[in-house]
């Protein structure tokens, strides 16, 4: 057995279950996640500042406190100015500063609202889009740099949907939604209240129309906005279009001039229906309209970095409507969360320094060879995929790029000014930073080194056009990396995740790119079409599970996620199979429990948790992810080795007979 301590001395592991987190009255075989997390449930109730409080978010808020140590430090510190320590420390005492916060109000976002307000003609609105989308504010539609789906190895401009506050487009259509949309509708007048928005707009003391006005238009859009099923298609989502078609629906050369691409030709225009439609908006709708919608996206853009009232106001709606949180986070989470945003790395590298231990990315490295070599098997094994098919697939599984920890370079945020007028005017001077960073990489190489995560993120991901699995520095401990348990536990949490994002190399939308990150249909008909049959044995399943009274989940929203799911349990068992044979894991009981008891109670330990009802349905219209307890009870089910770990017998919760199962990867 491998085991691992301080200089090389051997420690005893222990069996990484902890009995608290149990529910010994509940049977394993009517609901295991009650049985494996209601003591967790019961230990960790829900906070008022939390719309859901599970195993993800405990390790976030202890995150939080290492990066509040890390940045308080700074911050009492005198720093040199233009180092990364002053703008680290700098804007942390802006965001604290609650006295000269509520001294300001809304001052800080005035000039903008008033810029917005002198614009006369249809030129000088889209000349003022441009210029918000350089301040990381996305009215109508925003544009960034992204892999090209047809050579995955050069940046090309991507131009999407988005100017819609409420986020879904079904917040906008939908009968059900009616009293959110009365509650968005007083949120953004309220907001528009509070700086005197009619008056500016000459409209005085009618802000209630100005709101109407911007409902109206993101409603406009929301009906022609793909849906979230829609936007998981890579072939819907991509259209390559030249300047001309864009021509049509607005000045897009004047545009593409103004934000520094002025040579730009084509680009990949993600949704053109919704395109359609804001040329149509900006051609016939009213300008003050227009105008009021502009202040709105800048406003809700502002109001979490102003005083108190907008603090607040926002809150209201987005915080206890929209999710059904009790309290607003502590002034120190909040600003905490702002600096990491905006120096995300600078702050990672200080988090790597110090809490990241060495050893952790060698064990890593062990997991995810061992858990290559299980879905290799798995692959070879499957009996529904063609030898041409299979030949393929295991290529692009040799060729995945593995990132376990923080980057090899570290970001350079010289050209960053914090400095100590307003917290939003930083705020805004980040967002300028990050867009120009984000506008650069249009018509060059893909940087394959370059992270989509921070090294102090709680999360791990796949990036097709990459090719690539990443897993941050902050997710590997407890309870997904236990570095001083026995590996069975190790393999049911991080050894799941690692085959949950090799897995998203296969599932739906990850099968349809090939190796190398191109959009490519490597499969034959037959395998794509015995994929699909099987893949919708998931579909239909999570169909049929009721989230809430009356609101079923959506099983083809979340195929991808259970794909994974699915995938990453199956492919990291056979890895904990493996490695119980070559003596790394003890094949005995500890604590009572087998090593694949204790792999099946670890995975579900994950996911414990306690989640509010408006988060519920907000998720269920929102996350791609299964939720908690269904990524448990709706995943473990179509596990044969599951069924087998604890004994469950046909006509329990629990069962689904082997021919009904999903067998996918």
């Amino acid at each position: 057995m491998m085991s691992y301590g301080q200089s090389g001395e051997d420690v005893k592991l222990t069996s990484g279950i902890n009995k608290e987190f149990l529910d010994a009255k509940v049977s394993p075989s009517e609901d295991f996640y009650q049985y494996a997390c209601g003591g967790w449930m019961k230990l960790y109730p829900l906070k008022a500042e939390f719309s859901r409080y599970g195993s993800f978010d405990k390790l976030g808020e202890d995150n939080q406190e290492k990066l509040k140590n890390l940045i308080t430090e700074l911050a009492a510190n005198k720093n040199q100015s233009g180092s990364v320590a002053q703008k680290i420390g700098d804007l942390y005492g802006l965001g604290m500063d609650s006295v000269k916060l509520q001294k300001q109000g809304a001052k800080p976002v005035m000039p903008l609202l008033k810029e917005i307000a002198k614009l006369s003609g249809r030129q000088s609105i889209e000349r003022k889009i441009a210029d918000l989308h350089l301040c990381g504010i996305h009215p109508f539609f925003g544009i960034f740099g992204e892999a090209d789906p047809e050579n995955s190895n050069m940046n090309i401009a991507w131009m999407w949907q988005t100017g819609m506050g409420m986020g879904d487009r079904d917040y906008y259509l939908e009968d059900a939604q009616k009293e959110i949309r009365i509650k968005y509708k007083e949120l953004i007048e309220n907001m528009f209240k509070q700086v005197n928005l009619g008056k500016l707009l000459g409209k005085n003391g009618k802000e209630a129309e100005l709101a109407e006005a911007v409902l109206k238009i993101e409603t406009a859009l929301a009906q022609a906005a793909m849906d979230r099923n829609e936007l998981r298609d890579p072939y819907k989502t991509f259209n390559r279009s030249d300047l001309a078609e864009l021509q049509k629906l607005f000045d897009a050369k004047a545009y593409f001039v103004a934000i520094g691409l002025p040579t730009l030709e084509s680009l990949n225009v993600g949704q053109p229906q919704y395109m359609q439609t804001v040329g149509d908006i900006l051609k016939n709708t009213d300008e003050t309209e227009i105008k009021a919608y502009l202040a709105w996206n800048v406003l809700n853009d502002a109001a979490s970095y102003l005083s108190d009232d907008f603090v607040n106001e926002k809150f209201e709606f987005y915080g206890k409507t929209l999710s059904g949180k009790e309290e607003l986070q502590p002034r120190w989470k909040r600003v905490v969360n702002t600096v990491d945003g905006a120096l995300g790395e600078a702050v990672g590298q200080m988090y790597v320094d110090r809490y990241f231990p060495k050893e952790a990315k060698e064990r890593m490295l062990h997991l995810v060879d061992n858990l290559k070599y299980a879905l290799s098997e798995r692959i070879q094994s499957n009996t529904w995929m063609s030898e041409e098919t299979k030949v393929k697939a295991l290529e692009k599984l040799t060729t995945f790029h593995v990132k376990i920890g923080y980057p090899d370079k570290w970001r350079d945020y010289s050209a960053l000014n914090i400095k100590k007028d307003s917290y939003y005017a930083n705020i805004l001077r980040s967002n300028q930073f990050e867009i120009a960073y984000q506008l650069s990489k249009i018509n060059k190489e893909v940087d394959k080194s370059l992270w989509l995560m921070t090294p102090q993120t709680v999360n791990a991901y796949y990036n097709p056009t990459t090719n690539e699995i990443c897993f941050p520095a902050a997710i590997l401990q407890p309870p997904f990396f236990d570095m001083n348990a026995d590996d069975a536990v190790n393999y049911g949490a991080i050894g799941v995740v690692i085959g949950h994002e090799m897995t998203h190399g296969f599932d739906d939308q990850g099968r349809q790119y090939d190796k190398d990150g191109n959009l490519k249909d490597w499969w034959t008909a037959t395998d794509a079409d015995n994929f699909k049959n099987r893949t919708q044995v998931l579909v239909n399943h999570f169909n049929s599970i009721e989230v809430l009274s009356g609101l079923n989940a959506d099983g083809v929203f979340t195929l991808g996620e259970n794909i994974a799911d699915n995938g990453g349990v199956q492919v990291s068992y056979v890895a904990l199979q493996k490695a119980i044979k070559e003596k790394e894991v003890k094949n005995e009981l500890m604590d009572g429990f087998t090593p694949e008891q204790r792999f099946f109670i670890a995975y579900a330990t994950v996911w414990a948790g306690n989640i509010r009802d408006e988060e519920i349905k907000r998720r269920t219209k929102e996350d791609p992810h299964s939720l908690g307890k269904w990524r448990v009870n709706g995943t473990l089910p179509h596990v044969q080795a599951f069924i087998e770990a604890f004994g469950i017998k046909e006509g329990d919760k629990m069962y689904i007979a082997p021919e009904k199962q999903a067998a996918i990867w």
